[in-house]
Order: C-alpha cells, then structure tokens, then sequence
C-alpha cells in the first residue's frame, strides 16, 4: 500500500467534493473513510485509477451518510449526480483547500491543526503531539474547526495573512515532523507567490527556501540534532539560498517590510557566512530589533538575546534575557548557552539538564541532555 500516493491525492478528491456540494465536515469524513477503504481494497485489487476510484468511493460514502441524516435529506437529490466510475480531472485544489481551513472565523491554531488534518494527512494523534496536548483535546478542536467552517462555501476565500501563517506553521511541522510537509509547503506557496504580488508571499517563499537549504545538514546519520554552528555548510543547497536571496532583495526593495521578510533576512545573513565565526552579528541582532518592532514577541526577543550574546559577548545576551519571562520555550537552552560561554560551567550543566526535561521533542531533548554531560566531563576534569 502507497500511503505516500494515499496522501498525495487527498486534497484534490477533497476539493472535488466540495465542488460537488458536499459541506467541508461532510466532504472531509467521507474521504477518510475512502482512504480506510483503500487500504483494505488496494492490497488484493489495487485499481487502474486510483484518483478516480477514491472520487467515486468517496462520494457514495459521502451519499451514504447524507441518506441517514434525516436533517439533511435535501441531499438526497444530489444522488442522480453521482459520477461513474473513470478518469478523474486533473486540478489541484490544495491552495484553495487551505484558504477555506484558514478562513478568519478560525483562530491560527485552530486554522493550522485543521489544514494539518485535511489536508497534510497528518493523523490527530500526531497534530496533538506537536502541539503537546491530549488526543482528545485536539480532536475536539479540529471537529469545532471543521462545524465552524461547513457552512463556508468553498470559493469564499480566507485572509492572506492567515494563510501565510498557516503554511509558515505546517513547513514547520514538516520541517521538524515525522511527516514531511516541507516541500509541499514551498511548493504552494509559490503557487501564491505566482497569483498574488505581495511582499510577504515573497518573504515566506524566501525564508522557506533559505531553511530548506540547510535540511541535509540538520540532522547526524544518527538523527541527532546539529546545531547551526556545527553544520557542514559544504551541504547546503547553494541554488535554493541563491533563489531564496533573489526573491528577498526584490521584496525588500519594495519598502514594504513585514515579518517574513526580516526573518529571511536573518536567514540569508546566516547563509550567506562561510563560516560560523565569521557570521554578520550585528546585522542579525538590527533585523532582530526589526522583527520585535513587528511582532512584539517574546519568541523573537529570546533568539534576539542569542545574537546580542554573540555580537557583544555572553553576559550583553544574558542582560538581555534577564528582561523575559523564564517560562518561555526554550528559555533554559538559550540562558545554559550564554552561561557556557560565560565560563559558568556549573550553572550551564544545571540550566541544559533543565532545558531537557521541557524539550518539545525526543531529538531535542537528547541533544540537551547530551550538551549537560559534556558540560559536567568538562567539570569533573
């Protein structure tokens, strides 16, 4: 079975019901439970048109469900359009599906975890682990996201900046995920870039494309993390941080600077480096007081506290970071790194065991762990 083909197709069948009139909610279960039919199908009699077999099996369980609602019998006329079986249109629908799941009437985190659902083919269990929190909260939270937007039809568009927020979110999760959504992600946000002339579209394809370029070097062939630092730059895809550069200079050009834009900024700046040592800090701390000027995010304000710690020394970023709130994400990390540096050993040892315990994820729970013991064999010589 082809989980990969599986999910490739979703979005298009998806949009092809909706077309057809079926409601999102509606339209969405009938295409998983198309999906649980394949899987069951397939194996012994896999079909000569997958993509047409999933739109008509997906529209008779969507029929099915429709006949039993006694609410919506009104459905019930939809049954003489059924599609025979055949070759399916061949339209990509993906951009639209995610302006409908990023419509205004959903929060960002309610518009991200149901984009995730719909249409990455990421599984509640997974979505709620990226964002730590139970299955069943988020469950309830994606069947609120999807009764909010049933009655949105489907060419009512959502907002552009919700929708850049929404792919930003799902490259993330692609980008750090156990599925990879990334390239999916560049992909339409170059459809968007190519529909719509906006700076920001412009800087999210440039930020996109600047970190998918160091990718290859992120992870060791023991799926440890490699901090920036210590990357092969060797590796680094030099056509995507040459494109990603392009299209952030004729952004910039423009004057008309926002968020993705000073974020691709420090990207570049960080990519355009030979070495680590050899990193522009100063620029990236004056994009950093841009960005804090455009966010007003404490987030920014900690990764500015890191490069103040690099352009003026370690106790600069320690001061600067004296002035956040220590129950912030990945506060521990950053204030262990600036005591390190600082040469307290002990007090970083202590701050990184700390950081390891609040990790997000397994992977960066163990580089923290491992940065601890290395700190306490350097003490114990």
């Amino acid at each position: 079975m082809n989980e990969a083909l599986l999910r490739s197709l979703t979005p298009s069948v998806l949009g092809i019901l909706v077309r057809r009139g079926a409601d999102f909610a509606a339209a969405e279960d009938a295409v998983q439970d198309a999906l649980v039919e394949a899987v069951r199908v397939w194996p012994a009699d896999p079909p000569r048109d997958p993509k047409g077999w999933l739109v008509t099996v997906a529209w008779r369980k969507f029929l099915d469900a429709t006949r039993s609602d006694a609410a919506r019998r009104r459905r019930e006329d939809l049954v003489e359009e059924e599609p025979a079986p055949g070759p399916a249109p061949a339209v990509d629908d993906t951009l639209q599906l995610y302006f409908l799941c990023a419509h205004p009437s959903l929060t960002p985190s309610s518009a991200v975890a149901l984009t995730l659902r719909a249409v990455g083919g990421l599984t509640t269990r997974q979505i709620a682990q990226a964002y730590l929190v139970p299955e069943a909260t988020m469950a309830q939270r994606i069947s609120r996201a999807k009764r909010t937007v049933s009655d949105v039809r489907f060419d009512q568009p959502g907002d552009v900046a919700t929708v850049l927020r929404v792919l930003y979110l799902v490259f993330n999760e692609g980008y750090s995920g156990d599925v990879d959504l990334a390239a999916e992600s560049i992909r339409l946000t170059r459809q968007l870039a190519a529909a719509i002339d906006h700076p920001e579209v412009a800087g999210l394809l440039a930020l996109m494309l600047l970190h998918h370029a160091r990718r290859a070097t992120r992870t060791a062939p023991d799926g440890s993390l490699v901090p920036l630092a210590k990357q092969d730059r060797g590796r680094w895809d030099t056509q995507s941080i040459a494109e990603g550069v392009e299209i952030l200079q004729a952004a910039l050009a423009r004057d008309r600077l926002g968020e993705f834009q000073a974020q691709a900024a420090i990207a570049a700046l960080h990519a355009d480096a030979p070495t680590a040592e050899e990193t522009d800090w100063v620029q990236i701390v004056e994009w950093y007081d841009e960005l804090a000027r455009l966010t007003d995010s404490p987030v920014v304000r900690l990764n500015r506290a890191v490069a103040v710690g690099e352009a003026d020394g370690p106790r600069a970023g320690l001061a600067a970071l004296a002035a956040l709130d220590d129950a912030l994400p990945r506060h521990a990390a950053v204030a262990a790194y600036l005591h390190e540096r600082d040469g307290d050993l002990a007090t970083a040892a202590r701050l990184y065991a700390e950081a390891a315990q609040k990790a997000p994820n397994l992977a960066e729970r163990d580089h923290l762990t491992r940065q601890a013991a290395r700190i306490n064999a350097r003490r114990s010589r």
